[in-house]
């Protein structure tokens, strides 16, 4: 029976990072200046033309990386998420915390005229405080987070509102930036942009793999897992923290881009298995879902490219219907 189960969440690794490398070659290749498999290795490796290695490094390279990040971040924080609140509706988009990290980046954004590392760092704290606040609203999880789903949905609103006041009150320059950033959009990634997200990114892994290590010991009870050594409340906090600091960096220079942090999971847990926490297998997907996401987002209208939060939106709402279909009336 082990054998089995590994052998299922090896093929089911192995086949998740096929189509990530599938759909970032795809990426690479793909444009209007497209690029064949000889030219595009011949290029990674420097020996391409010159108007080769700009489109490949300059043009595709930092959107299809910060893709890749985005959607690992995104998927690793609906991952931790949900299974902190054992509720597979628990994300940062529907819980409020990208609706608080866009409040904060965009006040910094549109009242302040400020962007760079100040935006990331505004976008943090956003969703930071709605997380305390979702804490502080739901520390008992003994309904599986029903509550605090129901506070999170409550503060996204809110943080809607606020959203839409700071739109109107802003310059049109200035707001029609903030409305393609708001809508999620990989198009204006540079790399100084993807160094930041993969040096958090790293940061966390660490406090992550602790967190994914010690949550299901956490869903046993306070006096469980006080018997078996493990602090749940610091646990939680850890998890909670590293959510709302993926989900606030990924914010702040690729916009709340909605519904990877809730898909992702799922898809993955359902490949892994029963009983499968999966968050690398998260993230893993997450990633490939994003970077699809944005092929379709450029190249499914011919001589248009929407914002990637276009697609994303509309794929997760088809996703969540087929989720709250699924539970044949069960609580979700």
């Amino acid at each position: 029976m082990r054998g089995r189960v590994r052998r299922r969440r090896v093929i089911a690794v192995a086949g998740v990072t096929a189509a990530l490398v599938l759909v970032v070659v795809l990426g690479l290749s793909l444009g209007d200046y497209p690029l064949s498999p000889v030219q595009l290795w011949r290029t990674l490796w420097g020996g391409g033309e010159r108007v080769e290695a700009y489109v490949l490094f300059q043009v595709r390279a930092p959107r299809v990386v910060m893709g890749v990040l985005v959607g690992a971040c995104l998927g690793t924080a609906g991952a931790l998420l949900q299974t902190l609140l054992r509720n597979p509706l628990a994300s940062p988009d529907l819980l409020g915390i990208s609706g608080g990290a866009s409040v904060g980046a965009l006040f910094v954004l549109l009242v302040l005229g400020l962007t760079g590392p100040l935006l990331a760092g505004a976008a943090f704290v956003g969703g930071l405080l709605v997380a305390v606040l979702l804490l502080v609203a739901g520390r008992r999880l003994a309904d599986g987070g029903f509550r605090l789903i129901l506070a999170g949905i409550g503060v996204a609103f809110l943080c809607v509102a606020v959203t839409n006041f700071l739109m109107v009150r802003a310059q049109l320059e200035l707001a029609q930036a903030a409305l393609v950033w708001i809508t999620g959009s990989l198009s204006s990634s540079a790399w100084w942009q993807v160094l930041v997200v993969l040096v958090v990114a790293v940061a966390c892994a660490p406090f992550v793999a602790l967190a994914s290590r010690w949550l299901p010991i956490t869903q046993l009870g306070a006096a469980t897992s006080s018997g078996l050594g493990v602090n749940a409340t610091t646990v939680r906090w850890v998890a909670v923290v590293c959510a709302v600091l993926l989900t606030a960096v990924t914010c702040a220079f690729a916009g709340p881009i909605a519904f990877v942090a809730l898909c992702a999971p799922p898809i993955a847990r359902s490949l892994l298995g029963h009983g499968a926490l999966g968050i690398g297998t998260s993230a893993l997907t997450g990633a490939a879902l994003l970077v699809a996401a944005d092929l379709v987002a450029q190249f499914a209208l011919p001589g248009f490219s929407l914002p990637v939060g276009v697609v994303t939106g509309a794929l997760g709402a088809v996703f969540l219907l087929w989720l709250l279909a699924s539970t044949k009336g069960r609580q979700v």
